[in-house]
């Protein structure tokens, strides 16, 4: 089977999907080892919030966006640090959690953006029950601390596996009937 040269209704070409779709399994390992990472030590490290967002222009780039779109994902990244910046002046937020949804903005298209927050309040509140509760039944008396890397991650791969690799399979049976 010869690869396809042909460009999609984006103007990307199908040679730029393996990699394109590599970039999204690679964002979703991040995510996986971000939600380890913060649930065993309640820290996200910045070389991995980083990666994150030095991987988006990369995945711009595979995706075709446009200036215009490009210029969006930065607006949207922008407006999510700075109101997530005064949850973590507020002591509300980790810095870690802070730095992962704003590189995350960076990846995710608005609308889908949107879906990840509602997801991740979701995700979040049954996380804090679930520890609330175990701190309440071990009787500590410590500050609970909330690992919300996990639901930032999860919401994050929930958004990858409905809205983004679905394409992938359909993509792939499309290919193989042509």
């Amino acid at each position: 089977m010869r690869a396809s040269t042909e460009t999609g209704e984006n103007g990307v070409s199908m040679l730029d999907e393996p990699f394109r779709y590599g970039l999204l399994i690679a964002l979703a390992i991040a995510l996986l080892v971000a939600a380890f990472t913060d649930l065993r030590s309640r820290r996200i490290g910045n070389w991995l919030n980083g990666a994150i967002a030095l991987g988006a222009p990369l995945f711009w780039l595979a995706s075709g966006l446009d200036l215009t779109e490009i210029a969006l994902q930065l607006g949207v990244a922008a407006a999510t640090l700075a109101v997530l910046a005064v949850l973590f002046a507020l002591r509300a937020m980790g810095g870690g959690d802070v730095k992962l949804l704003t590189a995350l903005a960076l990846w995710i298209e608005p609308l889908l953006f949107l879906k990840l927050l509602i997801a991740m309040a979701l995700i979040g509140g049954v996380l804090t029950l679930a520890f609330g509760a175990w701190h309440v039944t071990r009787r500590q008396r410590d500050k609970l601390a909330i690992p919300y890397g996990v639901a930032i991650s999860l919401a994050g791969l929930w958004v990858l596996g409905t809205a983004y690799l679905p394409a992938l399979s359909a993509g792939r049976n499309l290919i193989l009937t042509n």
